[in-house]
Parts: C-alpha cells; sequence; structure tokens
C-alpha cells in the first residue's frame, strides 16, 4: 500500500484529495502550510507526495527543491491554481513528476496517481532472495539457508524487515518509517525500541554480529540499512 503526503493549505481541496485517496486504498499524511509540508517532506515516509504551489511560510517551489536534495527519487504531482506556462516550466525543472491545474476532477487525479507511482523509481521492488555472507535469506520460504547447509526459520515480521531493506538498499531507513512500514503503527503509539529488538534477533538469526554487524547494519543517527560495498564503513 502506497503512501501519499497532501500538501494543501485549502482544507476543502485537501480534505477532498485525502479522502478520494483513502477511498482509493491509499494511506495519506496532510500538511495545511509549509512548515509542515517541509518537514514532512524531508521526514516522513511516503511514496509520493502531492503538492500545492502557494502556501503560507514556504511556497511549493521551496518544498520541492528540499526534497529533491533530501530525497532526489520521490515522485511528485504538483497541484495549483498556477496554469501559466512558466509555472508549468519551472515545477517541471526543479523535478516535478506531473502538474495538475485546479479544478481537476478526482478520477483525473486518481489516473494521474497511479501513472506516477507505476514509474517511480523508488517504488519497492518485490524481494524474493536476498544473499548475505555466509547464505541467503529467502523471504518467499520464510527461512535463512547457509552455505554449510543449516537453516534458520524467519517470523513474518523478520522477512518484512528484510524485504523492506532490501528494496531500499543504500538508503538508512528511520525506526519511525520501518514502524509505519512493517508494523503499520503510528510511532506514537508504541517505542521505537521494537525495532530494535526486531534487529537484534534478526542479526542473531543471521549470524551477523551485534557488536560489529557485516550485513545489517546501524547508521548512527538515521535508522538502519542493508550493506552494500561502499557502506561497510558506516556500522556502529
Amino acid at each position: 500500500m502506497s503512501t501519499i503526503l497532501v500538501v494543501e493549505d485549502d482544507s476543502a481541496i485537501r480534505r477532498g484529495v485525502s479522502d478520494a485517496l483513502r477511498f482509493a486504498g491509499y494511506e495519506v499524511l496532510e500538511a495545511a502550510e509549509g512548515i509542515s509540508g517541509m518537514a514532512q517532506a524531508q521526514q516522513a515516509s511516503f511514496d509520493l507526495m502531492l503538492l500545492d504551489l502557494v502556501l503560507p511560510n514556504h511556497n511549493g517551489f521551496e518544498i520541492l527543491r528540499a526534497l529533491r536534495e533530501h530525497r532526489p527519487g520521490t515522485p511528485v504531482i504538483i497541484l495549483s491554481a498556477r496554469g501559466e506556462e512558466a509555472d508549468r516550466v519551472k515545477g517541471l525543472k526543479l523535478g516535478a513528476d506531473d502538474y495538475v491545474v485546479k479544478p481537476f476532477s478526482v478520477r483525473e487525479l486518481l489516473a494521474r496517481v497511479e501513472a506516477v507511482l507505476r514509474r517511480s523509481p523508488e517504488r519497492p521492488k518485490q524481494v524474493q532472495q536476498v544473499a548475505f555472507p555466509g547464505g541467503v535469506a529467502d523471504v518467499a520460504r520464510l527461512e535463512i539457508r547457509f552455505s554449510d547447509g543449516s537453516r534458520e526459520e524467519l517470523s513474518d515480521r523478520e522477512c518484512g524487515l528484510i524485504e523492506y531493506l532490501a528494496a531500499h538498499r543504500g538508503r538508512a531507513i528511520t525506526r519511525e518509517e520501518l514502524l509505519r512500514r512493517i508494523w503499520r503503527i503510528e510511532p506514537r503509539h508504541t517505542e521505537t525500541r521494537t525495532v530494535d529488538m526486531h534487529i537484534a534477533n534478526l542479526r542473531a538469526k543471521l549470524r551477523d554480529s551485534g557488536t560489529a554487524p557485516k550485513f545489517l547494519l546501524t547508521v548512527r543517527g538515521k535508522g538502519y540499512m542493508l550493506a552494500t560495498e561502499e557502506s561497510s564503513s558506516v556500522s556502529g
């Protein structure tokens, strides 16, 4: 299930768009002005942003520019009453994936959302097997197979962690994002220590040292990620 961040200061439009997205099966985050929009654009976990251009405190162009610096592959659809060519061109040059001019129909917006998500480079790809030093984690079979012939069972939650981290390999994933995507709960409803405990158990099953992990890495101040050749020096 994809999560969409709606940044729109008009409450009626924001409510209508959010309700339509939820009815279509999406999870929705909302921001009613520029400060909240800027913060969520850089910190929240989402798959696509619907962004108004005219906002209090920070305008849409500023938010789009910050998002592109922080997460360059995240898709953005601009929603604006500004239909002038100059604004469309500026938005697209800053990295927007599409541009919808108000007023628009819900049917058209949902079609644009689906199209952009289909071609999004950040949309997680389904992962079946993940190789690691000494074996393979088989998500489909809920097990780890070691090169020495031994096996270790994995829980659904552990498979979810491996699958999500592998789908976003090369990016440190926060504990809050893991709670939202794997546990399907908001971080405020539970302690992020839950994630740490599951990571520790998963490392034990992978035979990945808890003091100096080589595969499932801790990125200080950010979260967790699976190792790549370039990331082996950031564990701690």
